[in-house]
């Protein structure tokens, strides 16, 4: 009878331990999503200002039809709803870029990138609050317990962060320009190359193969080039699916900053495959269920959620902007 109560006692104890941490996981993805609406209320502030800007642009010194299409890619900007809001705030993105800031007066030109860089920084906020709270979202407990209730489920913010030489000075970093080709097979594997970090102190990370483009050189090219280098895989310009997505670089190697885009192609593997058999040139076949669960630094951060949505929907002809 005592070991009876003694087991009961024990169960009892562990029924509530499990219910203390379930209660405590719960708190804390309510507080990620808190976290998350107001990153978001930070960037929808920070997109009307770029808005109001861009508009004040449109009334200076510009020519009357540049003007007018600047102007009225604000006014959508602001009007878009949710699920449109990336590709009108891109299109705005493109049409800033295309402004000669050295006729506008000074003052106008620094309040112009002091809200492209107010966008940045909040789009990157709301995005890493996203990230958590998805990590946190997708743990089996979360999931088998059904701990976010009826919350939706948080989407990446993604727009083109404007080029260095657009955004205001880049005090004195080095541009750079990257090209990198994802080779994925029938089954969703990748195949990924293990990288030093970018200076001393940094990590390594895996990645796909790719290499630096060279002044003048064409983007396909250079894909075809870093993919014979880095992974010993010959392919045909016309094979490569892309550039589907791109990154903005920023890293200090050497002493010195490093600024610029990274592009990523797409090609099909029909080899044989395996996850974490070895591919070309001590490259490795990574699943799409190790690119989920690893601890390791892949880049880009997002690939095991970008790679599938690529493979099962294709490329819609637009480069898209990841973190």
């Amino acid at each position: 009878m005592n070991s009876f109560f003694t087991l009961l006692a024990v169960l009892s104890a562990v029924v509530v331990a499990v219910g203390l941490w379930l209660v405590a996981t719960a708190n804390r993805l309510d507080r990620l999503h808190v976290r998350m609406d107001a990153g978001w209320a930070a960037l929808d502030a920070a997109l009307a200002r770029r808005a109001v800007v861009a508009r004040t642009v449109a009334a200076g010194s510009l020519p009357p039809r540049q003007a007018q299409v600047l102007r009225a890619a604000a006014k959508e900007a602001e009007s878009a709803p949710r699920h449109e809001r990336e590709v009108a705030e891109n299109e705005l993105t493109r049409l800033l870029s295309e402004v000669d800031r050295r006729r506008l007066p000074a003052p106008l030109a620094e309040e112009l990138s002091d809200a492209e860089q107010r966008v940045m920084i909040a789009r990157r906020v709301y995005n890493d609050a996203v990230r958590d709270t998805l990590e946190l979202r997708g743990r089996r407990h979360v999931r088998y317990f059904r701990l976010a209730g009826k919350a939706a489920r948080p989407e990446y913010f993604e727009i083109a962060e404007p080029d260095p030489d657009t955004a205001g000075p880049s005090g004195g970093a080095a541009e750079k320009t990257m090209v990198r080709v994802v080779v994925a097979d029938a089954d969703g594997r990748v195949l990924l190359h293990h990288e030093p970090g970018p200076g001393a102190g940094a990590d390594a990370f895996w990645a796909a193969a790719g290499c630096e483009v060279e002044e003048g050189e064409d983007l396909r090219a250079a894909a075809v080039r870093g993919l014979r280098l880095a992974a010993g895989i010959d392919v045909e310009a016309e094979s490569l699916i892309g550039p589907v997505w791109r990154r903005s670089l920023r890293f200090s190697a050497g002493g010195r900053r490093h600024e610029g885009s990274e592009w990523f192609f797409l090609v099909h593997h029909a080899g044989e495959t395996g996850d974490g058999a070895k591919g070309p040139a001590r490259g490795v076949w990574w699943s799409p269920a190790r690119l989920r669960e690893t601890d390791e630094a892949v880049y880009p951060a997002r690939l095991a959620e970008l790679l599938p949505t690529l493979l099962e929907s294709g490329w819609d002809g637009r480069p898209r902007s990841i973190p």
